[in-house]
């Protein structure tokens, strides 16, 4: 896969990725300024040239996007004789730019006139959103053009629980209380979600809690699972009216934004990076 196609499908998916673009080169070079190739946790798409120039690239961009230093994108300076163990003797200056992904993975279980409202008004949000219903044709007709959403017909509840990422923010609205249960059930003993919303009201969730006691759940898991979902105050019973409700609290929950004073590459990093290539490559047939 080329490395356009691969931003593009990482990008609409919302998966964590890095793009290594050369922006200058000095000397005999593997690839020329404008090469670019797409590096995630896993996987790598295009080259910029191979080696083991190529490698460090790989390893740099996979440190950043574990975070390795914090910051924002940043500028790689390669000397291909000695940094990078090559003999072509050229300099090459690499851009990363780290693109996080997601800000989280919101879990829908239910394509009723709640889900239906909730999946619309977050499908414009920064995050990937998974929605299971257990009917058949369940999911409108729109949910095919949204780029971070992912609809699975639901077979099992744990199976479909068993599918979800680790930290996953959870909604359980199906159409079957039954089904409501067992995916709860499900979801705690899994015990690695961020959040578990249950639709319903306070007698609903009183039920559904005995129940589970009798499961084997204790008093600490079982305090995980808000019911009713929606921020508190909001009266209206209508499906837009929970949706928003419901969207906002999730608002509540994601994660919080690092805030940097500085961002970029750092001017001095920028000045000692270009002035090795100015003031080390001698051009050929230069007398000095």
């Amino acid at each position: 896969m080329s490395w356009h196609e691969a931003l593009h499908r990482l990008q609409q998916a919302g998966e964590p990725h890095a793009l290594a673009s050369v922006v200058g080169a000095a000397g005999s070079t593997p690839r020329e300024p404008g090469a670019k190739m797409v590096i995630t946790a896993d996987a790598v798409h295009d080259t910029l040239g191979g080696g083991s120039f190529e490698y460090q690239v790989i390893d740099a961009a996979r440190q950043a996007l574990r975070g390795e230093p914090a910051g924002g994108p940043r500028l790689e300076a390669f000397a291909l004789g000695a940094r990078s163990g090559q003999c072509c003797g050229g300099y090459v200056h690499v851009l990363i730019e780290v693109f996080a992904g997601t800000g989280m993975t919101v879990a829908v279980f239910g394509a009723g006139h709640v889900g239906q409202a909730l999946v619309r008004l977050i499908a414009p949000l920064p995050w990937r959103v998974l929605w299971f219903d257990s009917r058949d044709a369940a999911f409108p007709d729109w949910a095919a053009a949204q780029a971070r959403l992912a609809c699975r017909r639901s077979t099992d509840p744990a199976a479909d629980v068993a599918v979800l990422p680790a930290n996953a923010h959870v909604l359980v609205m199906t159409h079957d209380h039954g089904e409501d249960r067992a995916l709860i059930d499900a979801l705690l003993t899994r015990g690695d979600c961020a959040s578990i919303g249950l639709i319903g009201s306070r007698s609903k969730w009183t039920s559904f809690r005995s129940r589970l006691v009798a499961a084997g759940h204790d008093a600490g898991a079982l305090a995980r699972v808000r019911c009713p979902i929606g921020i508190p105050g909001v009266q209206g019973k209508r499906p837009y009216e929970i949706a928003l409700a419901t969207t906002a609290e999730l608002m509540t929950l994601a994660p919080a934004h690092v805030k940097r004073e500085r961002r970029g590459i750092d001017p001095q990093r920028l000045r000692e990076t270009f002035a090795v290539s100015v003031h080390s490559f001698t051009p050929p047939g230069d007398p000095s």
